[in-house]
């Protein structure tokens, strides 16, 4: 069908404020057992339900309720959306993901970018039009000023569009980051996020870098080991992300430190029971087969967590604040998660017991991602598809395709909705943001603004606007402001402004609060890391700080500095503080991981020249992709009851038969390894090329502990050509069998 570009307006969007039903004004949606415990529906309809009938399915806590913002034909497949200053809301849609089991028609240049908007402040958006069009598959949206940026999948490009006429359509695009080298991966083993976070940094998952704005363009930095992660990318008030792994079955990951200074997790972070997820009805269409359900059919672990985000709002319960919510489209539910700061740790746990905090009886409900709004309510994103898994699992054979084709989940396409959470008593703030045409000056109070949205949009404007003459008034509110949230932003801002004086330092480094102190800390870290040996003796003493926030902080900040007596302090710190895990592992893996990279390098040196290289771009292959099944280290998925995959780390497979180890990357594996049953499965690889297959399998091979040679090109092309009529992946016992 032709994609209209004109503005348009839907009719039935009239009617719209009369679907807004309150959860909590109805009987509740589920009944329960003389235990208290909810009944689970075993037998649900597949059937596609109107908006209407969609919002009295869903059960949510007493006070809490969800209303319609906008839905179908308005919008299709939405699967990201981001507000920019003016409130407008953009939406990515991938209205060519899986329109059937095989995936047909994915990659066809079909998908855009719409922007709706809320012209009479009632809650619900009226006006629409397609901003973008011919685009494949859009991953990545963020908002600068009048500027909208924009990644497709299979693109390492990014670009920003502008609508300069008025008419509502982008009329200007340019290339603001160049890669151009293509993702072949899968769609969903590719990069999402790109959110602005408090240090002026863009964070993506996946990739090895992160941005940072510069006059027009994106400047990568590069990640010593990957920022993980896969489909979500979440930040809290503090700038503390919080990655997820659908792929390794992770709820959350990778938040105990920023990606920059290396990816971490600890044992106890949160424990089996968090990963545990409690649907109100049966979910038979699931990726891990029989292994993944109950007894009554419904999904007993995470396996399609995506979109998360920190409630950072104003217009639901103050408890909700700080909260991580992971939106789980295969189980039909969101977790709320609370999350716990103890000496530095942080720890989740499930804010119910063995319940959701939001959980639906439709069938095609899919929350795929959530977002604080400029009104401080939360936003969720229900790509309301039948069919949320790539082809790769879905083909003839497989337990996934089977469901999908007997439940006519394959027929259900085409639509999406995107609702509000709001809770009685609490009214979203209606205040309509203008701050596009703002000059600085004014965008300077929003930097104390309740909802962490209106904070953020004016710290990113005033950055991006470059304009230092507001410099005195974010000095005053660093010293003068009653709020730290607004401190922290002054600082940041005038970090990114490039004006930060070291005296505003200093006070700021001497703030009664601790978070303020520990984001003091942080935004010393580039001046440290250029050599100032003076701020280096002035954080001496801070190895003594009460908090362990900030004294964690200032191991970080000093990593990267070759300064003796940066050295030196950290040394202090690991010492002076061994029961701190935090501290204590994070010095640890990193010392390991330069240990490692050492002897890699060193081993590398007896390589060929032509082996070395393949084994270096395996290196980065390896943890764009390979991490989430197997671990940043090759030793499986940190607290994982049951393992994705295999451990690589000093595997004698892996030192073993070539050939079958590249049977596996160019087929896929499926079923038992050596009489073990791992939750996921192997995917083919073998779209991409003989190099790509070579370079994986000679960096596993000559790493992690083991020692075997290199894999070169024309190896997995001869077993290609072998295997050419090969149509489904292997088993172990066939592998083992062939010759």
């Amino acid at each position: 069908m032709k994609l209209s570009n004109k503005i348009f307006y839907c009719a039935f969007i009239l009617s719209l404020p009369a679907l807004f039903y309150a959860c909590s004004a109805l009987k509740d949606t589920v009944k329960r057992d003389a235990s208290g415990k909810i009944v689970v529906k075993t037998n649900p309809s597949s059937k596609y339900l109107s908006p209407k009938e969609s919002l009295q399915s869903f059960h949510l806590p007493k006070g809490y309720r969800m209303e319609l913002v906008a839905s179908e034909p308005m919008i299709s497949e939405p699967v990201a959306i981001t507000f920019d200053g003016n409130g407008r809301m953009f939406v990515a849609e991938m209205n060519t993901y899986m329109k059937d089991v095989k995936g047909t028609g994915q990659m066809e240049p079909v998908c855009t970018v719409k922007r709706l908007e809320d012209t009479n402040g009632d809650g619900v958006m009226d006006k629409s039009v397609i901003f973008i069009d011919k685009l494949i598959l859009p991953r990545l949206i963020q908002t600068l000023d009048d500027r909208l940026l924009v990644a497709e999948t299979n693109s390492n490009n990014i670009y920003s569009y502008r609508d300069t006429d008025g008419d509502g359509k982008a009329d200007e695009k340019k290339l603001v980051y160049r890669n151009d080298v293509a993702s072949t991966n899968n769609l969903e083993h590719q990069k999402s996020g790109l959110i602005w976070n408090l240090d002026n940094r863009l964070y993506v998952t996946y990739d090895n870098i992160r941005y940072r704005y510069n006059n027009g363009e994106l400047k990568a930095e590069k990640l010593i080991n990957g920022s993980g992660g896969q489909w979500g990318l979440a930040n809290d008030n503090y700038g503390r992300l919080f990655y997820s792994s659908a792929g390794g079955e992770t709820p959350a990951l990778d938040f105990q430190q920023n990606p920059y200074f290396g990816r971490l997790d600890i044992g106890g972070q949160y424990d089996q029971e968090f990963r545990a997820v409690w649907p109100i009805i049966s979910t038979p269409d699931v990726q891990g087969g029989v292994n993944r359900l109950r007894k009554d059919s419904t999904l007993n672990n995470f396996t399609a967590c995506s979109g998360q985000s920190v409630f950072r709002g104003n217009s639901l319960p103050a408890d909700m604040v700080g909260d991580l919510l992971i939106p789980e489209p295969v189980g039909r539910l969101i977790r709320r998660a609370k999350v716990t700061n103890t000496d530095g740790f942080i720890t989740l746990k499930n804010a119910y017991k063995e319940e959701e905090f939001l959980a639906s009886t439709d069938m095609n409900f899919r929350p795929v991602n959530s977002l604080t709004g400029p009104d401080g309510c939360l936003y969720i994103v229900d790509m309301y598809h039948g069919i949320i898994q790539e082809s790769n699992w879905t083909k003839s054979g497989t337990f996934l395709g089977a469901q999908i084709l007997s439940k006519k989940f394959d027929k259900n396409i085409g639509r999406g909705r995107i609702y509000r959470l709001v809770y009685d008593g609490i009214k979203p703030d209606k205040t309509k943001p203008n701050t596009l045409g703002m000059p600085s000056s004014e965008l300077v109070q929003y930097l104390s603004h309740p909802n962490g949205w209106w904070r953020d949009n004016a710290q990113k404007l005033m950055v991006i606007k470059g304009d230092q003459s507001v410099a005195p008034a974010l000095k005053d509110l660093v010293l003068n402001s009653p709020d730290p949230l607004a401190r922290i932003h002054a600082i940041w801002t005038l970090d990114g402004l490039k004006a930060l004086d070291k005296s505003t330092l200093q006070a700021a480094l001497k703030d009664k609060d601790a978070n303020v102190r520990k984001n003091a800390v942080w935004v010393a870290e580039e001046a440290i890391t250029k050599g100032d040996e003076g701020l280096i003796t002035f954080l001496e003493p801070f190895v003594n700080d009460e908090s362990a926030d900030v004294r964690f902080q200032l191991a970080l900040s000093l990593r990267f500095s070759e300064s003796e007596k940066a050295k030196s302090i950290i040394n202090e710190l690991v010492e002076k503080y061994p029961k701190n895990r935090v501290l204590t592992e994070s010095y640890r893996k990193y010392f390991v991981l330069q240990r490692e990279q050492k002897l890699h390098e060193m081993a590398s040196k007896q390589l060929a020249e032509e082996d070395r290289k393949l084994v270096l771009k395996g290196a980065t292959i390896y943890s764009q992709l390979c991490t989430t099944c197997h671990g940043p280290e090759g030793k499986g998925v940190l607290g994982a009851k049951d393992l994705p995959a295999p451990p690589l780390a000093a595997n004698k497979q892996v030192n073993g038969d070539p050939v079958k180890l590249i049977r596996i990357l160019l087929q896929g594996l499926k079923g038992p390894i050596d009489g073990k049953v791992y939750a996921d499965e192997m995917p083919a690889l073998g779209a991409n090329d003989d190099e790509y297959i070579a370079s994986i399998l000679s960096y596993i091979r000559n790493g992690m502990g083991n020692k075997a040679s290199a894999i070169k090109p024309n190896d997995v092309k001869k077993v290609r050509e072998q295997t050419v009529n090969r149509a489904h992946p292997w088993t172990w016992v066939e592998l083992n069998s062939s010759k």
